[in-house]
């Protein structure tokens, strides 16, 4: 099975997280951390710093790794590095997804998050939040 590699941001602001919704793709319509696949060359950290750039025209601090998430989607498996991540200039502008929301540690599951993204709701819910 293909393993794709990819980074997620889990943007903290305000004691809210940040979500997205896919706009395009085989899970149009899904709720992500956003982020995208790491590039030959670029450590996670780059690849997170310029995905966030380009799909939201936000500069990113990218602070710890919470986790590496494992999936296997029916046609690939994911490899998901994500990392605790604040603003540093910027006002997330929506270029490739749907929608967005900034969820409460009490919202966060009123979205209906992809399955890889899933597995951090607990993670997320139990951790002190900036």
């Amino acid at each position: 099975m293909k393993t794709i590699k990819v980074v997620a941001a889990i943007i903290i602001h305000e004691n809210k997280v940040f979500a997205t919704q896919r706009g395009y793709g085989e899970f149009e319509g899904g709720w992500e951390f956003p982020g995208g696949k790491v590039e030959p060359g670029e450590t996670p950290q780059e690849a997170l710093a310029r995905e966030i750039m380009e799909e939201l025209d936000t500069q990113i601090e990218v602070g710890e790794l919470l986790d590496t998430v494992e999936y296997d989607y029916p046609k690939f498996h994911l490899s998901m590095d994500c990392f605790l991540c604040t603003i540093k200039s910027g006002h997330l502008v929506l270029k490739e997804h749907e929608a967005a929301r900034w969820l409460t540690r009490e919202t966060l599951d009123s979205v209906d998050w992809l399955p890889a993204d899933q597995s951090l709701i607990g993670m997320l819910a139990a951790r002190e939040w900036k």
